[in-house]
């Protein structure tokens, strides 16, 4: 099943921001406790709380980078 290309741009925000949240996420989990005992259960509750966010981030913001990568380039 393909999914229509109308959909492209919340299929790239959908995948993008999961990426992000997901790599994010952990690195900070890390960083602030260490893999000490219950790291994935802090860090999937960290995800989960931050992917909605990234998510609006990256609709909100994605259209405005893309412009201005195109202005600070070379055509």
């Amino acid at each position: 099943m393909r999914i229509p290309a109308k959909f492209a741009p919340q299929l790239f925000a959908l995948l993008m921001s999961l990426a992000m949240a997901f790599v994010m996420t952990a690195f900070i989990t890390w960083v602030n406790t260490g893999f000490a005992d219950g790291f994935i259960s802090r860090w999937v509750r960290a995800f989960f709380m931050a992917w909605p966010v990234a998510m609006i981030c990256v609709l909100l913001f994605a259209g405005r980078v893309r412009a201005i990568v195109a202005k600070l380039t070379a055509q």
